[in-house]
């Protein structure tokens, strides 16, 4: 037998040694690495097989008016969820919630029988009331939470429903404003996190997690509910006394771009969207609607001719015979024999096709069609709603005599609401054009900071002051002594234009008795705080013309907006041209101070309405100065 050296042997033996060394080095190295550098790791992977998440929805931002109205909140609408794994009698179970959610025991059973983690009761057990959240608390059933939860709440109806849009079952914004801001009004998930074994089983030495939600922002609209409840009004009026194939109405601050109202007919509850046909809700009419927009659109003809000095309104005059002759066509006024002669002021208070042919054809196609474009039509405005459309112009290459004759008085073009207001906006606020908009700030609901402030954008100035002041001299003599006779206030300077527009049918033409009429007005005149557009589409039972069916409508308007926003009345008007139907307007006079038996000489063509026991009036509504119907009541107040 071989025999191994003692040198050999310790040689072998420092080997093994330096090599078990190296391998537990190795291993502790390895060790070390895992504990120190992929513990937080791998401690998160084990969580999350054991765990189990809850979520927790954010509570969507709010939606209110300029005044902190509520127009889009929520509602607690827990959702039921379900962790098969931990359900230990899964028939027992199906049983009861489907008694409890009245659905069908199958399909419950399916849900908690589903080889899933976690399973939510879709649909329904989602978005459901506190009151059965507490009925299905109540029943203690193992393996079944309530997560919060909640839906969208619109307080007011089918109130501004184009505008606001509405959100979807995930809380997700599908229209209007809630799908313009639906990554603000947002937020951001939280959820409740537990821990379970491979069998569900809840491992009880490890606590639960909880992750706040983070709410989204609210939104602070442009929107006055004041004015936009008016103009929700005075619509279900018109609506029901002409039942019009559909109706327009917005309301703007003519010096900033602010929408303060907006609204159209057919309307629709968008808490009950998915009942109504989608051409209702997916058509925002005020900035989505094409069409032509008749004899408003003269505003911009004849703002152009005023800044070009193309026109004198008081000392050039036009005589209309009734018709006028452009190249091979026949453009009539709308007047049968027409307006014979008159200067171009009455040209304007009359609207008399012919007298703007005249001036359309003093500017020529390339300076009228650069005011066109000037004032915004053409291309959108750049308001911040989904869906709003461009209009449609003639191609400046494609224009002859006869469009450019067509176009002076607002036919043969197409324009949007929106665009029509802005540009008029424009040619009443002094010339200057601003982009609309509606939203005004976003603002976190906890600290009530404005994260976000919208500012007005002047686009351009398209007219001088002067100018301006002339528009809104000649608009305002329209509504005393022209076609918008019928949106005159007592008391307001109202300015203002008719529109009576043909719609085209396809394969070309225009339809017989089927015309959308509108009035666009302002006030006050010498100094406009609000703009109003109203287009009333095919209105059935009556005259269609825009001074006798939109124009009272914009007047009503006018004249209880201005109150609403404190808008003192004006002394100085251009005296109203009254007519045989005409009422009897009185001015109230000064009662305050007077006793009763004072009282009893005056008020020849009033009423009184006295309230109080006292001897002298110390109150009076309306306020003196202010002109009412002869027999009007005046309501009295004693001390």
């Amino acid at each position: 037998m071989k025999r191994v050296s003692t040198v050999t042997v310790r040689k072998r033996l420092a080997f093994v040694l330096l090599a078990g060394i190296l391998i537990f080095a190795i291993i502790d190295a390895r060790l070390g690495y895992v504990q120190f550098f992929m513990g937080s790791e791998l401690t998160g992977k084990a969580k999350d097989s054991w765990s189990r998440n809850i979520p927790f929805e954010p509570e969507r931002g709010k939606i209110v008016d300029r005044n902190g109205v509520s127009l889009a909140t929520n509602k607690s609408a827990p959702t039921v969820y379900v962790v098969p794994r931990q359900i230990e009698n899964p028939a027992e179970t199906a049983g009861k919630l489907a008694a409890a959610l009245n659905m069908s025991t199958e399909k419950a059973y399916k849900h908690v029988t589903k080889k899933t983690s976690i399973e939510r009761i879709h649909p329904e057990g989602r978005k459901i009331s506190y009151e059965k959240a507490k009925e299905i608390r109540d029943l203690g059933l193992k393996g079944v939470y309530i997560a919060e939860d909640s839906k969208r709440h619109y307080p007011y109806g089918s109130y501004l429903s184009h505008v606001l849009g509405f959100a979807g079952v995930d809380n997700q914004g599908l229209m209007g404003l809630e799908a313009y801001y639906n990554k603000e009004l947002s937020g951001t998930k939280g959820s409740m996190q537990f821990f379970s074994d491979a069998k569900g089983k809840r491992m009880p030495n490890m606590s639960d997690d909880y992750e706040a939600p983070v709410d989204g922002v609210d939104l602070k609209l442009t929107i006055d509910t004041k004015i936009q409840t008016i103009i929700e009004r005075e619509l279900d009026i018109a609506e029901a006394k002409y039942n019009p194939d559909g109706i327009i109405a917005i309301a703007m601050n003519p010096n900033n771009g602010e929408v303060l109202a907006m609204s159209s007919r057919p309307t629709f509850d968008p808490t009950d969207f998915r009942h109504v046909p989608q051409e209702i809700y997916n058509r925002n009419l005020p900035i989505w609607s094409t069409f032509e927009p008749g004899s408003t659109f003269k505003i911009i003809t004849l703002a152009a001719a005023l800044e070009e000095k193309k026109v004198d309104l008081e000392k050039d005059h036009f005589n209309d015979p009734g018709s006028v002759k452009v190249a091979n066509a026949t453009l009539r006024c709308w007047k049968r024999g027409g307006h014979g002669h008159q200067s171009f002021l009455e040209v304007v208070q009359n609207s008399c096709n012919p007298g703007f042919v005249e001036l359309g054809e003093r500017l020529g196609k390339e300076k009228l069609f650069k005011y066109i474009h000037n004032f915004g039509f053409g291309q959108k405005t750049g308001i911040d709603l989904q869906g709003e459309g461009k209009g449609i112009l003639f191609n400046i290459d494609r224009v002859g005599p006869v469009e450019l004759a067509t176009t002076a008085f607002g036919q043969g073009v197409a324009v949007t609401p929106i665009q029509q207001i802005t540009a008029v906006s424009a040619a009443i606020n002094g010339g200057v054009l601003y982009q609309p908009y509606i939203a005004k700030e976003l603002i976190d609901p906890e600290t009530k900071e404005v994260v976000m402030r919208k500012t007005p954008v002047a686009k351009k100035r398209v007219i001088s002051e002067e100018t301006s002041k002339k528009v809104r001299h000649a608009l305002e003599s329209v509504v005393a002594q022209g076609t918008g006779r019928n949106a005159f206030v007592e008391s307001y300077r109202v300015g203002g234009k008719t529109g009576t527009a043909q719609k085209s049918k396809e394969g070309g033409g225009y339809l017989e008795n089927n015309h959308i009429v509108s009035f666009i007005g302002f006030a006050p005149a010498d100094d406009p705080q609000i703009v109003i557009y109203v287009a009333v589409d095919n209105p059935k039972g009556t005259v269609q013309f825009g001074g006798t069916v939109a124009a009272p409508i914009v007047g009503k308007m006018l004249e209880d907006s201005l109150q609403a926003m404190d808008v003192q009345p004006r002394k100085k008007q251009i005296e109203k041209k009254t007519r045989w139907d005409d009422p009897v307007m009185v001015e109230v006079p000064d009662l305050t101070g007077l006793s009763k038996k004072e009282l009893s000489q005056q008020l020849v063509n009033l009423k009184l309405d006295i309230s109080g026991d006292g001897e002298k009036v110390v109150r009076q509504a309306p306020k003196p100065g202010t002109k009412v119907e002869a027999g009007s009541t005046i309501r009295i107040y004693l001390n």
